[in-house]
């Protein structure tokens, strides 16, 4: 008896406790949860590969950097390293071969000097002003077309057509006409394309004067560019005259050069201040709208009624380096790219009369692909000038990889947010906007003030580009360093380009004309919005 109790007794002494069988179970359940065979991990879906690329353009644009530390710390060795007697010997050295010292240093400074003088002026933009038009001249939607209707001019085919260009234009309801398009029946007269010429012109001036304090009689050079009226005198004449600028004032008034005119004011401009030491110069960006409205039935000339909406800019421009301190931008770059050779790209945007003798201008089927071969020579010829190494580089390997060996890879589209901080994307109308946002790979954000300008303000042509740099400012998003694109496509058929840099932080003007109405945007536009 005592023997069994005794193995029975170790028997259950030899039986597992509850905690020994959780601490049993957990050992099993880890062992069941490491017993899939390893592999390595995916890294396509683990690395992120912007990342990547971000990593390789900064290892690129810092290569000479990179390179040049170790041969500096390397020079600051061997002189550390130099003693009393080396120094003295190198004093001799140079004191027994003063001449060619002398000539040496005499050459550095000649090569110097002449580098300097023949550098170009630094041309810097000291401020500009956006026109706002008086309230009383806004046009909603619905209100444009009850007065089209009423004008009698247009059939129900034509009125349908302008309905549905204008529910998926992205124009809001607060866009502006002259005064003239506010009559029953509208009177597109000379005066009254005057007065909307001087109300818009005048308006941007003395915005422009008031904020940089500049006199009228300080100003050596103005440009003046408006597409479709060109009176006698000439709109230039008209601002010499109003504020009584100087004699030896050299002005140009440029016609017929679209909606892209306002960058071509600029580069001539620039040019004129490159030849003409210490001056301003003003460049004056509008369009006008009374005598250009098109009263014919031509589906590709009504296009423009919808779009277009009065609008101006004033530039002021000065190739003073004291002005550095306090202007906004600094011009790096301008370039131009012209199509008129091509008869297709020559005639996709042109003004003529239809078969009833209307006036106006037509747009052609073709000009949105026309534009994108033009945009195409353009960021071709301005890539070089303003991408990264990196980036010219990938783009060179992926050319030579499928001209020279002939291989079917896709071609390499540069990426241009390594180069720029904002875009002003002309707002010619919504199409024009998303083709640039998918051509470029650009985002909704690069894209906002194009689409909140077009939205509040319709296309204004030239100065709509003016629009959106005042909509980014407004917004506090510009400041000092950020590189801004200014892209504008006009009849001819061109593509121009203006690469600005922000000298300083922007803050917000209190004459902005998105003073007033800031807080209400970017705003969520439908792509089909329908108005009662």
């Amino acid at each position: 008896m005592t023997v069994a109790r005794e193995v029975s007794a170790h028997r259950v002494s030899m039986a597992p406790s509850p905690v020994q069988n959780a601490s049993m179970k957990q050992e099993e359940r880890v062992s069941v949860q490491i017993t899939p065979r390893r592999r390595l991990p995916d890294f396509l879906q683990s690395v992120n590969l912007k990342y990547v690329k971000l990593g390789y353009h900064y290892l690129i644009t810092h290569l000479l950097t990179l390179l040049f530390i170790p041969l500096v710390l390397t020079i600051l060795l061997e002189a550390g390293r130099m003693g009393p007697d080396d120094l003295r010997q190198l004093w001799d050295n140079l004191r027994f071969n003063l001449v060619s010292v002398i000539t040496c240093s005499a050459l550095l400074v000649f090569g110097g000097t002449v580098y300097f003088m023949s550098r170009p002026r630094s041309i810097f933009l000291v401020d500009f002003a956006c026109y706002l038009p008086d309230e009383r001249l806004q046009v909603p939607i619905p209100l444009f077309m009850e007065r089209t209707r009423m004008a009698g001019f247009f059939d129900e085919k034509s009125l349908d057509f302008q309905q549905k260009i204008l529910e998926r234009s992205g124009l809001g309801p607060k866009t502006y006409l002259p005064a003239a398009m506010h009559e029953l029946p509208p009177c597109p007269s000379m005066k009254a394309a005057r007065e909307e010429a001087e109300q818009v012109m005048f308006g941007c001036l003395d915005e422009l004067f008031e904020k940089t304090s500049i006199k009228p009689k300080d100003v050596g050079i103005l440009v003046v560019n408006c597409s479709l009226f060109n009176p006698t005198p000439s709109l230039s004449a008209m601002i010499v005259n109003k504020y009584h600028m100087r004699g030896n004032i050299r002005t140009y008034n440029m016609g017929g050069m679209g909606c892209s005119a306002g960058v071509i004011a600029i580069d001539l401009a620039k040019d004129m201040l490159q030849i003409n030491g210490s001056t301003y110069a003003i460049v004056v960006s509008t369009e006008n709208i009374t005598q250009n409205w098109y009263f014919g039935n031509r589906r590709s000339m009504l296009i423009p009624n919808c779009l277009f909406r009065v609008g101006g800019a004033a530039i002021l421009l000065s190739n003073k380096r004291k002005d550095a301190r306090r202007s906004k931008y600094k011009l790096n770059h301008v370039v131009r790219t012209h199509k008129g050779a091509d008869d297709k790209c020559y005639n996709c945007v042109y003004q003529e009369q239809d078969q009833q003798g209307n006036m106006g201008v037509s747009l052609s089927k073709d000009l949105m692909a026309i534009a994108g071969e033009t945009l195409k020579a353009n960021i071709t010829t301005l890539g070089p000038l303003v991408l990264p190494l990196s980036e010219q580089l990938l783009f060179f390997t992926s050319l030579v990889t499928r001209k020279v060996f002939n291989m079917k890879v896709k071609p390499y589209i540069p990426d241009f947010k390594l180069a720029f901080d904002h875009f002003c994307i002309h707002a010619g109308g919504r199409a024009v906007i998303d083709e640039l946002e998918k051509n470029l790979q650009l985002t909704p954000e690069h894209c906002e003030p194009s689409r909140m300008t077009l939205h509040r303000f319709g296309n204004t042509s030239s100065s709509s580009i003016w629009y959106e740099l005042a909509y980014m400012e407004a917004k506090e998003h510009v400041r000092r360093g950020h590189r801004v694109w200014q892209i504008a496509f006009g009849s001819g058929f061109k593509c121009n380009s203006a690469v600005w840099q922000a000298l300083r932080n922007i803050k917000p003007s209190q004459r902005s004309p998105w003073a007033h109405c800031i807080n209400e945007y970017p705003q969520h536009v439908d792509e089909i919005q329908k108005f009662g």
